[in-house]
């Protein structure tokens, strides 16, 4: 499947969206270089640049920015912050717990955030990242999106989810429209 399509289905603006990101290309793994600390590859520097591009391109600028601290996933949002707005407004946290996070966890970190937050953009890993957007894709999602993060998300690959009136503490399974998965070219 292709996720990188120039069709931008319009994401709502209105309600809170939820954006889960799976890092940018890393290089590969090698001893004696643990797997946290494996950084960007060039190919993946350049990914990362063009998801902030594309994140500011369909609204989606994250009040709150949940971080795994592996190096890979640091890198990914510094490079992609570098490309949105007010960047300097976006509260960051960086968060140990999202270097093995399951969806449970994931889900504890949103659940956390505020009341006043409209967007938060979770940057992590895979099969995390899509599994979580998976668990949480209500009936009426995105049927190609849905197919997509049900087999896993690519490196640079976002999602992006949907709710109305339901406030962050009360998101759970089925409870958000996937809307759309995009990979920027």
């Amino acid at each position: 499947m292709n996720v990188s399509s120039t069709h931008t289905p319009d994401v709502p603006r209105e309600g809170r969206r939820l954006v889960l990101l799976r890092h940018a290309k890393a290089e590969p793994g090698s001893d004696p270089v643990p797997d946290a600390d494996r950084p960007l590859a060039l190919r993946g520097r350049k990914q990362a640049g063009r998801v902030g591009s594309a994140l500011t391109a369909a609204h989606l600028v994250p009040d709150l920015a949940l971080v795994s601290s592996a190096l890979r996933t640091r890198q990914t949002w510094d490079l992609a912050a570098a490309h949105l707005p007010s960047r300097e407004s976006i509260t960051v946290d960086v968060r140990d717990e999202l270097y093995a996070a399951s969806v449970k966890d994931v889900l504890e970190l949103v659940r956390g955030a505020a009341d006043d937050v409209t967007t938060v953009l979770v940057v992590g890993h895979e099969p995390t990242m899509a599994a979580t957007a998976a668990y949480l894709a209500a009936p009426g999602s995105d049927d190609a999106a849905l197919a997509q993060v049900r087999v896993g998300v690519p490196t640079a690959t976002y999602s992006v989810l949907h709710a109305e009136d339901l406030p962050w503490s009360r998101w759970g399974k089925n409870s958000a429209t996937l809307v759309r998965v995009g990979r920027p070219s």
